[in-house]
């Protein structure tokens, strides 16, 4: 989720900003109502390089959807 704060009270909150955003929240910096400044954390390379080795042996593991299925989910949940 992304939180908007105001430049004063990012300098009166610093470090507990900068520990929402280590925790995975990003932040934008206001000047009045004016964003100015995005910030977001920086991950470290393996858990993305980790990530990037799973998420393809993952997909292979699922059965491939078929476009009579696609067709069917289109209008899921829609009244007509």
């Amino acid at each position: 989720m992304t939180r908007y704060v105001k430049i004063g009270e990012a300098r009166t909150h610093l470090s507990a900003l900068l520990a929402e955003v280590e925790a995975g929240e990003d932040l934008v910096l206001c000047r009045g109502a004016t964003p100015i400044a995005h910030v977001t954390p920086i991950f470290d390379g393996r858990e993305h390089a980790a990530l990037c080795g799973t998420l393809p042996r993952e997909r292979a593991k699922q059965r491939a959807v078929t476009t009579s299925e696609l067709l069917s989910w289109r209008h899921e949940g829609h009244t007509r």
